[in-house]
């Protein structure tokens, strides 16, 4: 391709890229080191935004939730998503089916999913999960007020919306496991599970690192899910980052866009420091397979 083909190509998409994302990126720096009002020019105020959100212990718990449910969510979307794939490549005629139907949950706009899901939990819609446990002999639970149960339903909801895509990418994976290498599995004496720990995940580890990768960032920015999961989320300590951000910034006429975009900054870190690792697990993928 000619370097006039190319930049003629390119050039659309580097302009939408910068637009959409460099020059909101550099605007939320700038605010984030001034006090700003809507309609009003921005005053320098150095790091005094940095410093209230830290020292303000609402954050430091939106914080904690935040990280608590992307850490738990994103070990089982790991592990189910694994589990899900290795049963769904066994099907044959079935799989369209099940495949669509399983897409029904990811596919939904996750705030439309959030209120159905959360059907299952509210006692004003039947409440079946309570009614499940009560079959069992427990008491209702408060899934909407308690922190614990609270934070728990929030998760579940997050890896019902997820897995179908960690499936999806999973199993694409297993299907390009070479056949040879489960074979000479087999052959050495290898069992099922030595197979699948030993061969099958050290071989999809680079996709492994991307399902997390795309886990981690989903779940850190947490935000509509939570309008019908968690209503008390403030009260209950169980608010997340977005959502702090939007009650500081935009909710009930707050509008300290200087403090919202410090947190964001402040977010942007926290999810740069939760994805090294990963990040670099895959550049050194990518040069062994060089």
């Amino acid at each position: 391709m000619k370097p006039r083909e190319f930049w003629s190509l390119f050039t659309p998409s580097l302009v939408v890229m910068v637009g959409l994302l460099v020059v909101p990126l550099v605007r939320t720096v700038q605010w984030s080191l001034e006090s700003v009002r809507y309609g009003t020019p921005g005053t320098f105020v150095g790091l005094a935004n940095f410093a209230t959100a830290l020292t303000d212990p609402r954050f430091g718990r939106a914080v904690l939730f935040t990280v608590a449910i992307t850490v738990l969510a994103t070990v089982l979307l790991l592990v189910f998503g694994y589990l899900t794939a290795i049963g769904v490549n066994r099907l044959t005629t079935s799989r369209p089916i099940v495949l669509g139907i399983m897409l029904v949950s990811y596919v939904l706009p996750n705030l439309v999913g959030a209120v159905a899901y959360s059907w299952l939990f509210d006692d004003n819609f039947g409440g079946l999960v309570n009614r499940f446990v009560e079959a069992l002999g427990g008491s209702p639970v408060l899934w909407f007020t308690d922190q614990v149960p609270n934070a728990l339903l929030v998760t579940s909801n997050t890896v019902w919306h997820m897995l179908p895509f960690a499936m999806l990418i999973v199993l694409a994976a297993l299907q390009s496991v070479p056949t040879e290498l489960r074979e000479a599995a087999t052959l050495d004496g290898a069992s099922s599970l030595q197979t699948h720990v030993h061969v099958i995940i050290p071989t999809i580890r680079g996709v492994l690192g991307f399902v997390t990768l795309i886990s981690i960032m989903d779940v850190l920015r947490t935000f509509d899910s939570l309008i019908p999961l968690s209503p008390q989320a403030a009260a209950i300590g169980n608010e997340s980052i977005m959502m702090y951000v939007y009650s500081v910034a935009f909710a009930n006429g707050a509008q300290d866009l200087g403090l919202g975009s410090a947190v964001n900054v402040l977010t942007i870190g926290l999810i740069l420091v939760m994805l090294v690792p990963f990040i670099r697990g895959i550049f050194r993928e990518a040069k062994v397979a060089r």
